[in-house]
């Protein structure tokens, strides 16, 4: 098995949705968003303390990425970013291509110390994004934004769901994202959760045959391309290098193991398409829910995987999305079937080390 970093004591990342609020009606939204922002939300109060808990994990200490919802819609954002950076945390924020999103808005978080931010773009054409997001003219908002982020200086990257809606348009989008100048393309492969439920994902061999294209783009002619829920693009990048490990991006990073995510309401979970929940930071603190829950600490053991995730000799930097496990089959260690990949025999005896684990399955 080609190892991969186990993350036992702080995430890399930490996901924070401040808020559910968003004007925008995304046919695939997680959060399942709406205008209004919840009643039970995080209060300021409540989010200046949970970042005093977060900046507790020590160094180096986990990057916060504050999303929602549209992040923009927090009224106390800038406030919050400025004391995260205060206790030592990095900042990225995930805004939503709104009337909020102005270039005024873009230089604030520029001048706040935000490191980057995040656009989606699910389409090369207003047609065929617009469809998506619910909402006309969110195009042309995302490719001003791109450009005024690029003309302040603010690295962002371009976030694109994968779907069998999206799938074609693929090629076309990379040639926008390209031209754009954004530093990363981050592809999130669908997760049937919210609205997601209603959009088709693509098969295990589509998938495979996107990688493949993925892997061939030429290197440093464009944005670094990363996948969301989709840790497999890792194995097929190794398999290109014939196994060497050289410049692995972000190998072994998956949810419960360098990423852990947090709720508007404060429900602590494996990432944002897991909504296993395994605390509450109104009652638990954080810090020790990632380094002692049994949810947490089951996911970082990839002895415990089943079927060809726990034969496979990539489970180490790869792991499969335990995200897609769990909303196929209930069981979070299951094989991810988006995953084509047929590894060699042998595992361990899971039904033993799982129960040992304490960890829950889906009813």
């Amino acid at each position: 098995m080609i190892p991969g970093p186990v993350f036992a004591s702080a995430p890399q990342r930490v996901y924070w949705e401040i808020t559910r609020a968003c004007d925008l009606a995304c046919r695939h939204c997680r959060a399942e968003a709406a205008p209004d922002p919840d009643r039970d939300e995080l209060s300021t109060a409540e989010g200046l303390a949970l970042l005093e808990r977060l900046a507790r994990f020590g160094q180096p200490a986990p990057h916060l990425v504050l999303t929602g919802g549209d992040a923009l819609k927090r009224p106390d954002l800038f406030l919050l970013i400025e004391r995260a950076r205060a206790l030592g945390l990095s900042v990225s924020v995930a805004p939503s291509a709104t009337p909020l999103l102005t270039a005024e808005a873009i230089r604030g978080l520029r001048a706040a110390g935000v490191e980057a931010i995040s656009l989606s773009l699910d389409g090369a054409s207003a047609a065929s994004h617009d469809a998506l997001r619910g909402v006309p003219g969110c195009f042309e908002r995302t490719l001003e934004a791109a450009r005024t982020a690029r003309a302040e200086g603010l690295p962002f990257q371009v976030n694109t769901l994968v779907s069998r809606e999206t799938l074609g348009d693929l090629p076309a989008i990379y040639d926008v994202v390209r031209g754009l100048g954004a530093q990363r393309w981050s592809l999130f492969f669908l997760i049937s959760v919210g609205r997601g439920t209603v959009l088709a994902p693509i098969s295990a061999r589509e998938c495979e045959d996107l990688f493949s294209w993925l892997a061939g783009l030429p290197a440093g002619d464009g944005p670094v391309v990363t996948t969301t829920e989709a840790p497999h693009f890792r194995r097929v990048l190794l398999q290109k290098r014939k196994g060497s490990t050289a410049g692995r991006h972000a190998a072994g990073i998956r949810d419960g193991n360098g990423i852990m995510f947090i709720s508007h309401t404060g429900e602590i979970t494996p990432s944002g398409f897991f909504p296993l929940p395994t605390g509450r930071v109104r009652r638990d603190d954080p810090v020790t829910v990632y380094r002692e829950s049994p949810v947490f600490r089951a996911l970082r053991r990839v002895d415990l995987f089943g079927g060809r995730c726990g034969r496979c000799e990539f489970r180490g930097v790869c792991g499969g999305s335990r995200a897609r496990a769990y909303a196929a089959s209930g069981d979070p260690l299951g094989e991810d079937p988006l995953c084509a990949y047929e590894p060699g025999t042998g595992g361990p005896d899971r039904a033993r080390e799982v129960a040992e684990a304490g960890l829950p399955r889906r009813q």
